[in-house]
């Protein structure tokens, strides 16, 4: 299991950012190059059913060593990292034996990972820590799940007294911009259930998400000359400041938390004429979901009711759903997770997602797909950073995962 530092510090080495604004699948070419790696490794190992698609889907199969009769089982982790921060040249610092204080990540521009900052710092205390040097992100999210589920597969094959059914495996691209489930073939994965590897802290263990849906609003304006304006100009962009002050002020992302959803203005952009924003709306309950579409839909036609013209228009896309529907009736899959992190020593930490993972959409593709613990912290960015120690025990909880439905 210590091999799990050595394949997070090689994978994080690839740049695998993906682009919300290609239209290609998937979204950057360098993905492929992890996926091209993994494939090597794969291959090495004697896996079967390797397959790399045309979409930068990698897959394999780790057969059973049992005569037993056992359901098979998958693992999946997404390659690619988040799009608002650079990924190039990840040079990850490691601080063996954490003292508790300030970390330096960069002094030329006083980067500093604090536990002032982040009081979650001092639970790692005498732990190895791997951090950025302040200039990009890290990559635990999620090369951090990759790294785990290659030391896991490599760990039951050296370890061949552990019994186990069918092990699969996926690494997909493009999750940070919501298309990682695009183009994954449930059939071909052929599993009964899966966990995705993609969590936070470690003891995560998530089958509850975001129901989610995209939100652009556009505003036709009126120019004419400011002197002569009166009843004639109609200014986009303060339409839209209408628009964005009827929402509700306490259900912002940045004054919300647990199970309360909010509207989160991503973008604004425009010009007397035309001005266009774009939001995304979030809500674990559905009642309350659809509420929020309904809301906006209401103040937009408030609006132009009130300036007697269409002036705004809507495009409300749903993005996925609330994985918690599906899961439900399996509950035996979030059970068995629950019983390998005990036996790996670890405190279960069952709380919803917020936000989504490949699993919520894969779970209403035919795949359950619960969510588990990587271990890292502030992904995204540059303080983001990750515990050894919680990666060596992502991959044991793994590992007790294929043993525990074996031995059902």
């Amino acid at each position: 299991m210590k091999q799990v530092k050595y394949k997070f510090l090689k994978y994080i080495k690839f740049d695998t950012k993906s682009d919300p604004e290609s239209n290609s699948n998937p979204s950057t070419v360098k993905q492929f190059e992890l996926a091209k790696e993994l494939q090597r490794e794969l291959e090495a190992m004697e896996l079967q059913n390797v397959k790399l698609t045309d979409k930068c889907y990698l897959y394999a199969t780790l057969p059973a060593n049992t005569d037993k009769k056992v359901p098979a089982i998958g693992f999946i982790s997404h390659m690619d990292t988040a799009p608002d921060t650079s990924g190039a040249n990840v040079n990850p610092q490691i601080i063996e034996n954490y003292d508790g204080n300030d970390i330096i990540l960069n002094k030329k521009d006083n980067s500093i990972l604090s536990p002032n900052d982040f009081p979650e710092l001092k639970k790692y205390e005498g732990q190895t820590l791997i951090t950025t040097d302040g200039t990009t992100l890290l990559g635990a999210d999620d090369k951090a799940g990759v790294a785990a589920i290659m030391t896991a597969i490599e760990y039951l094959q050296k370890n061949p007294e552990i019994k186990h059914g069918d092990i699969k495996i996926a690494f997909t691209p493009d999750e940070e911009i919501g298309r990682g489930a695009d183009h994954f073939d449930v059939k071909f994965f052929n599993a009964e259930f899966a966990y995705t590897i993609d969590g936070g802290e470690i003891g995560e263990l998530e089958y509850e998400n975001f129901n989610a849906a995209s939100l652009l609003v556009t505003v036709n304006g009126r120019n004419v000359h400011p002197g002569t304006a009166k009843n004639q100009m109609i200014n986009s962009i303060n339409i839209a400041h209408e628009f964005h002050a009827n929402l509700p002020k306490e259900e912002r992302p940045e004054h919300t938390e647990g199970y309360e959803g909010f509207y989160h203005l991503l973008d604004i952009s425009g010009t007397i004429d035309e001005t266009k924003m774009t939001y995304i709306i979030r809500d674990h309950d559905k009642n309350k979901f659809n509420e929020m579409k309904l809301n906006v839909i209401n103040i937009a036609k408030e609006i132009n009711k009130l300036h007697k013209k269409e002036l705004i228009k809507l495009e409300i896309t749903d993005s996925y759903f609330n994985m918690k529907e599906k899961i439900e009736p399996v509950m035996h899959i979030v059970e068995t997770a629950k019983k390998a992190m005990e036996k790996a020593g670890i405190k279960p930490i069952i709380k919803p997602i917020r936000g989504g993972t490949d699993g919520s959409r894969l779970s209403y593709m035919g795949l359950p797909c619960p969510n588990i613990f990587t271990g890292g912290h502030n992904f995204h960015g540059k303080y983001e950073y990750i515990s050894l120690q919680s990666m060596e025990k992502t991959v044991e909880t793994i590992v007790n995962i294929c043993g525990i439905v074996h031995d059902k």
